[in-house]
């Protein structure tokens, strides 16, 4: 290499007076500065770039060739940052430390060019020397000048810094490529954009988020990407930020030949020297949302079958609706009688059943199906793209039939079925819930018609389903408030006409005034497990009207409430009603009456409770006899005190041979057992007559009697009575001695 040639001091004072001139908007002082500048520093090239009204401009340069050639590209956008900042240092300074355009570049430093901002660069040969220390100093004192002149300091151009004193205008080469180096590693993606939303500066780790080079991404702006419409409400975002003046932060997703990308990016306006800007980063978390997407998952999968659960299948649903609006078809799926195989079998069978059913159905799904098991024995099918019944029934039959194939599970060969309920989107609901509630209501009147078939939601059952849900809610809120009654039912010896005891009878009162009958919600209380509060408060209400009973119709008559077949083996509920009887002191008045199938069967009731309401002294009837499932067998082993034969062999039985052999049978079984047997439904003289002649009943009750009696009622004497004007007139004068008499005729007899 040449050795480095020694250049006059006075050529730094013959550059300066150059400068001046130019910067006192002496274009032609261009020349002048070259020459200046060849005896000061040793360069290869020089240029002047100017921004005008139109853009950069190549003011001058030395040799004048190839100058926009060279530097075609990135220094010439890169000079867009300078033309945008302010006059002053600081902006100046930031400006130039992303202006290096070429590895022969050498020293940089601004201009001023009268109202014009100017960027004269000197470039070195290639494979020449760099420059010394002499050289350097002499550029940072033109920069100095020219950033005294730009930013309007008074200084003289001539002042040249103290020693020590730096002013950082990188201007060292090796900055330069430094500063860039630290950007272009930067493991996040940065940009800054100008108030007109123009980016002017950005690393290449944003150049490769947008999937645009670096060159093409500075002096552009976001919408130059984006459709008009995007554009549009990007800037208008975007101004919103600046002016907010507050960080946003939010997810993006960017879409490239990798697929989707979720980039999570800050947006921070900033204010520098009467500029606004937005500073961006962005962090690119698509492979952290990716494992939270899977433990998501994983959260939402059931342990015993492995497949997704309620909230997973729901969530792929609403995104269906959300992102789609494709049509599907939800299948609500309800095993029939299971709980026969649990109790059979064992529950580990019963859950090796389970896992066996989820993979038969799962085995026949399609791209875009689920399954999903959501409770017990209950799991949701989706069927996707299946707009209709006609489209939905060859798959559903294909699942029901599947279902009825034996599994064979240690050693046994075990039978299922179930019952569907089908709903479809967006014709019956349009989100998940609706659609699951609708297709769950199918389900029940495929169940209430015949096991083992399936049933397509429509606007009928809509109604039905609509209706049950309203008398749903309604009792509910009966039972929360209390709005239910009891009726007393007066049971009559038909020999010596006494009244023996009562049967409470529950009446729910509606808001509205209106009574509803035992037949109008007690079945529905069964279904939704509200039947034991409500036995609770009737308890409660018998207990405590035992008195009044009593003032009305003379002491110890017997007070009879019902318990529900479920109800006798459920030992929490049950213990609590023995405790309550017992603290009353009332127990051996308490008749408990109790369907055939309670009775008769083999189970904790027999063992457990029976016992203990024997030792308190409560009675137990069987309800409704005969219309249950008894047998001779078991009836032997009954430990009853009483035998209420139900109405339904009652009813016209003078007219009725068959019903009166029946009768006979009942009759010689019952006094055999040594039980009580009280006739229901007695609401003719004619029945009564022929209980009272052709049989050994000796107790009845029915409207012939009295219908249930509220004891506001039985107060004010306006108890109702028989089907004569002498009854009704004898059963209010006999109130006060506790004795309905019969009819004439059937006292004469």
């Amino acid at each position: 290499m040449p050795a480095r040639e020694e250049r006059p001091a006075a050529a730094t004072l013959t550059a300066l007076k150059a400068l001046l001139a130019m910067s006192e908007g002496d274009a032609a002082g261009a020349v002048p500065l070259f020459a200046a500048l060849k005896q000061a520093v040793a360069f290869d090239r020089a240029i002047i770039l100017a921004n005008d009204t139109v853009g950069i401009t190549v003011f001058a340069s030395e040799p004048a060739v190839e100058a926009r050639d060279r530097l075609e590209g990135f220094v010439v956008r890169n000079f867009l940052e300078v033309t945008h900042l302010a006059a002053g240092e600081d902006k100046a300074q930031a400006g130039l430390s992303s202006l290096v355009a070429f590895d022969e570049c050498a020293l940089l430093f601004p201009l001023s060019l009268g109202n014009r901002v100017a960027i004269a660069i000197l470039i070195r040969a290639a494979g020449g020397m760099q420059f010394g220390e002499d050289e350097t100093t002499i550029a940072r004192v033109l920069s100095s000048a020219s950033l005294s002149r730009l930013a309007g300091d008074a200084r003289p151009a001539s002042a040249a810094p103290q020693a020590g004193g730096a002013v950082n205008l990188y201007a060292n080469i090796q900055d330069q490529r430094l500063f860039k180096v630290i950007l272009d590693h930067l493991p996040i993606s940065l940009t800054v954009q100008d108030s007109s939303g123009r980016f002017i500066l950005a690393n290449a780790m944003a150049a490769a988020d947008l999937a645009v080079s670096a060159e093409r991404l500075v002096g552009s702006s976001p919408g130059d990407f984006l459709s008009p419409e995007d554009a549009l409400s990007r800037r208008e975002w975007e101004q919103g930020v600046i002016s907010g003046g507050k960080t946003i932060t939010a997810e993006t997703v960017v879409a490239d030949h990798e697929g989707r990308r979720v980039l999570l990016t800050s947006h921070t306006p900033v204010f520098i020297t009467s500029n606004n800007l937005l500073i961006s980063s962005s962090v690119d978390i698509t492979e952290h949302r990716e494992i939270e997407r899977r433990l998501s998952e994983r959260a939402h999968i059931d342990k015993l079958t492995g497949l997704p659960d309620r909230l997973r299948i729901q969530e792929h649903a609403e995104q269906i609706i959300r992102n789609e609006r494709a049509p599907f078809a939800i299948a609500f799926i309800d095993l029939d009688n299971f709980k026969h195989v649990n109790d059979y079998y064992s529950h580990a069978i019963g859950d090796a059943v389970l896992i066996k059913i989820g993979e038969r159905v799962a085995a026949k799904l399609r791209p875009g199906d689920m399954l999903a098991r959501i409770s017990g024995d209950e799991f949701v099918l989706l069927l996707h793209g299946i707009d209709g019944r006609e489209a939905a029934e060859p798959l559903i039959a294909q699942v029901l039939s599947d279902l009825k194939q034996p599994f064979y599970i240690e050693g046994f060969e075990i039978f299922s079925s179930c019952s569907i309920g089908v709903s479809f989107y967006p014709a019956h609901g349009d989100n998940y819930e609706t659609l699951r509630r609708n297709a769950d209501g199918a389900m029940y009147g495929a169940k209430g018609r015949a096991k083992g078939q399936a049933m397509y939601f429509d606007d009928g059952l809509g109604k039905r389903i609509a209706a049950r849900m309203e008398a749903e809610q309604r009792l509910r809120l009966a039972i929360r408030d209390r709005r239910f009654v009891c009726a007393f039912q007066p049971k009559v010896d038909i020999h010596s006409h006494d009244v023996v005891g009562f049967e409470t009878l529950v009446r729910w009162r509606d808001s509205d005034g209106e009574i509803h009958m035992p037949g109008q919600f007690i079945s529905l209380a069964v279904e939704l497990g509200l039947i034991n509060p409500i036995t609770n408060f009737v308890l409660n209400e018998t207990l405590a009207s035992i008195d009044r009973l009593d003032a009305a119709f003379g002491p110890g008559k017997s007070v009879s409430i019902n318990i529900g077949a479920k109800q006798t083996g459920d030992l929490a509920f049950m213990h609590t009603v023995i405790e309550t009887i017992k603290s009353s002191g009332h127990a051996d008045r308490l008749v408990l009456e109790l369907t055939e199938d309670a009775i008769i069967e083999q189970g904790v009731f027999q063992s457990e409770i029976l016992p203990f309401l024997r030792k308190i002294g409560v009675k137990i009837s069987i309800d409704d006899f005969g219309t249950g499932y008894s047998s001779l067998s078991a009836l032997a082993d009954i430990t009853a005190d009483e035998l209420k034969i139900d109405r339904s062999f009652i009813t016209r039985i003078h007219e009725r041979p068959r019903s009166q052999s029946v009768l006979k049978a009942i009759e010689s079984l019952g006094h055999t057992l040594g039980m009580d047997m009280v006739a229901e439904g007695v609401e003719s003289a004619e029945e009564l007559i022929y209980l009272q002649t052709a049989t050994r009943i000796r107790f009845a009750q029915g409207f012939y009697f009295s219908k249930p009696v509220y004891l506001d009622d039985m107060r004010s004497g306006t108890i109702v009575g028989g089907r004569t004007s002498e009854v009704r007139s004898s059963a209010i004068q006999d109130r006060i001695s506790g004795r309905l008499r019969a009819p004439a005729a059937a006292r004469s007899r």
